[in-house]
């Protein structure tokens, strides 16, 4: 069996790649300045952002080549596994690290944001791909937190570094809604799949068998993360993906009720629904008619 790591503290961290801990509750790593080292899998229960110095071109996700090649960045939040057992095999990274623990946000606005920061539960293939002035900006934010952070501790650092790290995200979320409109023809290519997927659902009888479709088995098969998957149709879109699902479902939900040979119930059962009432509760509430209204006026 692998062996995985647990890394609950800055310092766990710090200690397995080999670079002093100057703050308890945050670090910044240039992997330059390091020695080659063992990979492991880690279960994090700190927050962590990798900036990967690596050509994106040559990896590949499906049939896409990733479109840019100055860095990458991956997200990884407190509970997740990351990383790879190398057996061994000692590798020299490149590129940066910021590892803080949730502790250092308890009570700050970035606590009770940190949630909005959706990126933090992609996969690991929906990492955000930099340009060349992207990188730099980016490095330019880890720069300002390493700097705070090595200075002597006061009233001021948490503020100081906290608010740095917030300023990174921020910059992150923004790169990351250009990724989503520069990959318009992968993004069209997962909406059109989506909506197959839909189409099959209904058509196939899983609906009566597995029930209403939701969101997180849509992105499952789909091989997306159900965050991700859902910020790609809300930029795509302008819906939620929920509200994207209820839409179509509604939609063959009226193509049913046209049929009068076919009852409430029966189109219920047939949509997923257990029970006709919950049917009728959301036909109701996206069309403003019962089923039974918009069955007597066709």
């Amino acid at each position: 069996m692998e062996e995985v790591k647990r890394i609950d503290t800055v310092k766990k961290y710090n200690n397995l790649i080999g670079v002093d801990t100057l703050h308890p509750l945050v670090s910044v790593i240039n992997f330059d300045d390091i020695q080659p080292l063992e990979h492991y899998k880690m279960l994090v229960d700190v927050y962590a952002v990798f900036l990967k110095d690596i050509r994106c071109g040559d990896m590949k996700y499906g049939c896409h080549n990733y479109d840019y090649d100055d860095g990458t960045l991956v997200f990884i939040a407190p509970g997740q596994v990351y990383g790879v057992d190398s057996r061994g095999v000692t590798t020299k990274p490149s590129g940066y690290a910021l590892v803080f623990h949730p502790d250092l946000i308890m009570g700050t606005q970035l606590a009770r944001t940190i949630k909005d920061y959706s990126f933090f539960s992609y996969e690991v293939n929906e990492a955000l791909h930099l340009s060349k002035k992207e990188r730099a900006t980016i490095v330019d934010c880890l720069k300002k937190i390493e700097s705070e952070i090595e200075q002597n501790i006061d009233q001021h650092s948490r503020t100081l570094i906290v608010s740095n790290i917030e300023l990174f995200l921020n910059y992150c979320k923004r790169f990351y809604d250009r990724q989503f409109i520069t990959r318009i023809n992968i993004n069209k290519d997962i909406l059109t799949r989506f909506e197959n997927l839909l189409a099959d659902y209904f058509k196939s009888g899983k609906a009566q068998s597995l029930g209403v479709p939701g969101v997180a088995y849509c992105a499952e098969q789909l091989y997306l993360s159900a965050n991700y998957f859902g910020d790609l149709i809300k930029k795509e879109t302008g819906s939620t993906a929920l509200d994207y699902i209820q839409t179509k479902l509604i939609d063959e939900a009226k193509s049913n009720i046209s049929k009068p040979e076919k009852s409430i119930n029966e189109i219920a059962l047939q949509l997923g629904f257990r029970y006709q009432q919950h049917f009728t509760r959301l036909f109701k509430q996206k069309t403003g008619m019962t089923p039974n209204e918009f069955r007597s006026l066709n």
